[in-house]
């Protein structure tokens, strides 16, 4: 696929549309570098601004991590652990704090899990690593 500078859709969200197929499709496996800023300008015939903004995006929504010196990489998903939910508890889906994203070491825009008990008891798990199940 190729990038419509003449289409109605931003050049940015048509780059992360690309990048985002290529993932999911497989083609850029987990841990594997989406290419620097400077190559996606060239492959694409686009923008600094453009590029930095589509890897914005796809770091929004948990598909890439960028760190210094490494650039953006496939993000892994990490192991899911099961988490048993108790008759009468609730779950609400959220993006975490500040504080949150630290201390349970999340990426961007990865949610948090809010369980709530019905003892009033709430625990906030990342949205990432858990799988939520019924008692049988």
């Amino acid at each position: 696929m190729t990038i419509d500078p003449r289409s109605h859709t931003p050049v940015y969200v048509q780059l992360a549309d690309l990048l985002r197929e290529r993932i999911e499709a497989g083609d850029l496996p987990a841990g594997s570098a989406i290419g620097s800023e400077t190559q996606l300008m060239q492959e694409y015939g686009i923008g600094r601004d453009a590029v930095r903004m589509a890897i914005s995006t796809l770091r929004s929504e948990g598909l890439v991590t960028t760190n210094r010196g490494r650039g953006s990489v496939v993000r892994e998903a990490p192991p899911r652990r099961r988490v048993e939910l108790v008759p009468g508890a609730t779950v609400v889906a959220r993006m975490p704090s500040g504080t949150e994203r630290r201390a349970m070491q999340l990426d961007e825009g990865v949610p948090v899990l809010e369980v709530r008990g019905p003892d009033g008891g709430v625990e906030v798990l990342p949205g990432d690593e858990v799988e939520l199940t019924r008692p049988a």
